[in-house]
């Protein structure tokens, strides 16, 4: 089987074991390209590619270059709107992107996030640096515990079932919005599906956890987050546009909600913005995911599925681009610097 690989801006030894590395150049005749040659390396060698891993554009005019083409797998992990999905679809070449990679380690370190929220960990240890610290019952102002409270997730897919396993053992009740997925699917997966109101009103930790969409942009402004319980909780650990910032920094700079968040409206957040002087607001610079272990998992689930496609059967590591739900994502390319 050929493949066209133009991983960038993933690198090789950033997505591959050694071991996947060796087996992946080993077992496939695969043709590399040069970011320099691109362009006319596109020209030369898509009419005899089977599968493409790029994150390039792969318009009308490109797909038609390549009559063999069985699939494209993004390694970047998201959905690009730079794809002919249409064509895609109609052609029967699969669209996958190994992004499940990344639910386990944000699941986790949310976990921390809202145990420190909820303990008032992270405070405790910043007053204990400057000689502030408070003892005993003086010093859980609002401490509660996450057992036995009730817990909602905005959004659940594989992030949020990640996150729910590493619940489990805390005996919450646990509701879940997303408009995604049927109500008796999320109780078969052990949730309670609940409007969105009913999740801000009612909820002491909420877990932001949803893919932005074309329908979801701003979906949590201020007269949402004003919903909220006095003191709850909130954990943005999907993608920023998801909520108004501005709104988020107003409700945590004077007390009134906890909140953490991995991801911001602009990374690198500059210098001089103000909301790295809200000391409500528990902080993680994007770095939820990116852990080594995970990327090299993206070459892993890679070659699952490369194996299956050269069996001629279907992919079932990644995740495939489906035709009702594609188009109204919104995702935009990861960053590297």
């Amino acid at each position: 089987m050929r493949i066209l690989y133009d991983p960038a801006p993933r690198r090789t030894e950033e997505i591959f074991s050694d071991a996947d590395r060796d087996r992946f150049f080993s077992k496939f005749q695969v043709v590399e390209i040069d970011p320099v040659d691109r362009e006319q390396a596109y020209l030369r060698h898509l009419p005899t590619t089977d599968v493409l891993i790029s994150q390039q554009p792969m318009g009308a005019d490109r797909l038609a270059q390549a009559p063999g083409l069985k699939a494209i797998v993004n390694v970047e992990t998201n959905f690009l709107p730079n794809i002919d999905y249409g064509t895609c679809f109609q052609r029967g070449i699969h669209v996958l992107t190994p992004a499940s990679v990344f639910a386990l380690p944000v699941a986790e370190i949310g976990l921390c996030m809202a145990l420190s929220l909820a303990r008032g960990v992270h405070t405790s240890h910043g007053d204990f640096l400057t000689g502030q610290e408070k003892y005993g019952l003086e010093g859980n102002a609002n401490a509660e515990l996450l057992t036995g409270s009730r817990i909602g997730f905005i959004g659940f897919g594989d992030l949020g079932k990640a996150l729910h396993k590493l619940l489990a053992p805390f005996q919450a009740d646990i509701l879940a919005y997303d408009p995604w997925l049927p109500d008796n699917h999320l109780r078969r997966l052990g949730v309670h599906p609940a409007p969105l109101d009913k999740v801000l009103q009612t909820c002491r930790v909420i877990f932001v956890v949803a893919s932005i969409t074309t329908e979801n942009a701003y979906l949590l402004d201020s007269e949402k987050l004003a919903q909220m319980q006095d003191h709850a909780m909130l954990i943005l650990l999907s993608r920023a546009a998801i909520v108004d910032f501005d709104a988020l920094a107003r409700e945590a700079s004077d007390g009134r909600l906890r909140i953490a968040t991995d991801v911001f409206p602009e990374e690198p957040v500059p210098e001089g913005d103000p909301i790295r002087g809200i000391p409500g607001i528990l902080f993680s610079a994007h770095r939820a995911g990116a852990l080594a272990s995970a990327l090299q998992q993206i070459g892993a689930l890679t070659l699952e599925d490369l194996d299956q496609i050269a069996k001629g059967l279907p992919p079932v590591a990644c995740r495939r681009a489906e035709p009702e739900t594609v188009q109204r994502l919104n995702s935009k390319p990861v960053e590297f610097t």
